[in-house]
């Protein structure tokens, strides 16, 4: 069937075994391509460019496409930085707490983020000469085995709309069979073998050799991006040969009708798989581009910052007055928090003036159309107004939905919220959202949802009760109708896998878990570290990724905390956590979450129908409706 088929094995002698009570395999989804069984395949692309690795930016791409024979640099200026700070020993060296050599004093200024980047594409270029599919060591983490050894499920692709495949994933599912190295071998060229996906977790697989069946001993974790994984036929279109692994090559007389009869009707991978992976994983914002970001000492206000690096759709943006390139921020492209230059003028939002008179040379503005439209809002008739009640996610302490105030109403939608009882008397930790953020909710949302809802800091008539607060502070609740119903089917369910931005310290991706879902909202869970950290996000969150993203991208990913570590985490851990979102939005407030879950006063309010960790994507009736 496979022209790739390669007869030649370690020992040609082989014992005969009937193949006549191979089982068909079962139909799979039609939308990918099917091995015909008179031995033709789909033309596929040329399976020699592969895929490559920057070894001075990261940037993943096609290795024809790349710089010099050894295709080791995606330009001629990448070629030429890393020449004049190849210091990778070094790097390497200080990470592990080694002291720096004389070489490496150009580097000790270097943020601990740029040491972490560098870090990984070193793993990352040491994998590629190596031509292997393990994943990036991360102090001896493993995904797979951590999915395997606790029977874990992650959350697949397709929940991830902005990360590479997200919305390309088609039906890529245990069965789907690919062209792998062979690595049960010993011959002295690569070789491959068919395999057949056994579990899907995230971007990587559970692969099978064809024809071990039931035996699991040599299962494999790999990637499925990767440059490794191949559709079937892709062997005979390149002259690779098909060699079957040295364990089961005794199990069959003829493996070639073997084959045949195995992936007759089987599915594959498309053959433009590579390269609609290499297109996902190219991104509009460049180095050297300005945007406006929020100032992370100063909520209320936006800075002028200079994007530094982009690794997987993700900005380390440096702003603009730092003149060591040691202030900076990060987030993903799609952010909320990021906006062109002019836009904090165009909605009267505060904005901090840069000292710096005029661009550096190279620094640019970033074109508008590259960031994230939000919808566009009526404003016209009933509407926000200032000194309206609501409950929002507070962004310095995300675990936590609190009794909220809107201080300022902007233009296009946006609103200045204020955290009650512990808003600063300049006001300088309001923040923005917008009117259809899914961070911001109306009175009555966690009591009905039962969750936490966390008073204003000092109110002492406890248990909360939205009816006599208002009636204390003589305000309003926002109108219900202006806030965002809509819910996504967004594909999560609870104890899902995942990999997830800290966004108290939003330079580190960590290994995550979903605990809760209420409609569209997830709470997020860091493994190994205790409840009290766990995040309050969107489903729709840029910040949260498939499990292998670190992995393709050559993101630093954070393991669990080890157990020998958890028991003291009520001090060190705390420590360390609190003094991370000190150095991300300013200084955490201390909340104090003592409202128990009971029942709003029904004289004053009417519910709707609603129930709290919903997995399906049904109406949005969690919200209360207001009595006139």
């Amino acid at each position: 069937m496979f022209d790739g088929y390669d007869s030649c094995s370690e020992d040609t002698s082989s014992s005969s075994s009937s193949d006549e009570s191979e089982e068909e395999v079962a139909p799979l989804p039609s939308s990918l391509p099917i091995i015909k069984n008179n031995g033709q395949v789909y033309t596929y692309p040329d399976g020699k460019s592969g895929m490559a690795t920057c070894e001075m930016c990261g940037m993943v791409g096609v290795r024809d496409a790349f710089y010099s024979k050894t295709k080791r640099f995606c330009s001629v200026s990448c070629s030429r930085s890393y020449s004049s700070n190849s210091k990778k020993a070094s790097i390497l060296a200080r990470l592990q707490g080694k002291p720096p050599t004389k070489k490496a004093k150009v580097l000790q200024k270097q943020p601990l983020v740029a040491k972490l980047a560098a870090y990984a594409q070193y793993q990352a270029t040491l994998q590629n000469q190596a031509k292997t599919k393990a994943a990036v060591p991360v102090e001896g983490f493993s995904w797979g085995n951590y999915i395997n050894s606790n029977s874990f499920t992650a959350a697949p692709v397709t929940c991830f709309k902005h990360a590479p495949m997200g919305t390309c994933w088609g039906d890529i599912s245990e069965g789907v069979r690919v062209e792998v190295p062979n690595t049960d071998c010993s011959l002295p060229t690569k070789v491959f073998w068919i395999a057949g996906i056994v579990k899907l977790a995230g971007y990587n697989a559970l692969l099978r050799y064809e024809g071990f069946e039931n035996d699991s001993s040599l299962d494999f974790w790999c990637n499925v991006c990767g440059s490794d994984i191949h559709p079937v036929g892709w062997c005979a279109t390149s002259g690779k040969p098909l060699v079957p692994p040295r364990t089961i090559q005794h199990k069959y007389t003829n493996w070639k009708a073997f084959l045949v009869k195995r992936l007759t009707g089987a599915k594959t991978l498309p053959p433009d798989f590579s390269q609609k992976v290499s297109e996902s994983m190219q991104y509009p914002f460049k180095t050297s581009m300005r945007v406006e970001v929020v100032d992370k000492t100063h909520l209320c206000r936006t800075r002028v910052a200079v994007v530094e690096s982009v690794i997987g759709g993700r900005l380390r943006l440096v702003y603009e007055e730092s003149e060591d390139k040691t202030d900076d921020f990060w987030c993903h492209m799609y952010s909320p928090l990021i906006h062109h230059i002019g836009w904090s003028r165009s909605i009267g939002h505060r904005f901090k003036r840069s000292d710096i008179t005029k661009k550096q040379d190279g620094h640019f503005d970033a074109p508008p159309h590259l960031f994230m439209k939000v919808k566009e809002v009526d404003a016209a008739g009933e509407w926000f107004k200032e000194g309206m009640k609501l409950e929002a996610i507070d962004p310095l302490n995300l675990s936590a939905i609190c009794v909220a105030t809107i201080r300022k109403v902007l233009a296009d939608g946006y609103l200045m919220i204020g955290i009650d009882g512990s808003e600063a008397a300049d006001g300088s930790d309001w923040f923005c959202y917008h009117a259809t953020s899914p961070s911001i909710f109306p009175v009555g949302f966690c009591e009905i949802n039962m969750i936490e809802l966390t008073p204003p800091r000092g109110y002492a008539k406890l248990p909360f009760k939205w009816f006599d607060y208002l009636r204390e502070t003589d305000s309003i609740a926002a109108p219900v109708k202006l806030f965002n119903k809509e819910v996504p089917n967004h594909g999560f369910h609870v104890g899902m896998k995942l990999e997830a931005v800290d966004l108290m310290e939003p330079r580190l991706v960590c290994v995550a878990t979903v605990t809760r879902i209420i409609h569209r909202l997830l709470r997020i869970h860091f493994d190994g570290w205790e409840d009290e950290y766990d995040q309050w996000v969107d489903c729709e969150s840029p910040d949260l990724y498939p499990v292998g993203w670190c992995q393709l991208t050559g993101y630093q990913l954070q393991p669990p905390a080890p157990q020998s570590s958890r028991e003291s985490q009520s001090s060190s851990s705390k420590q360390k956590k609190k003094a991370k979102s000190q150095q991300y939005k300013g200084h955490k407030k201390m909340t104090s979450l003592q409202l128990k879950e009971e029942l709003l006063d029904g004289e004053e309010y009417s519910f709707l129908q609603g129930a709290s960790d919903q997995e399906s994507n049904g109406s949005a009736s969690y919200y209360i409706k207001q009595e006139p």
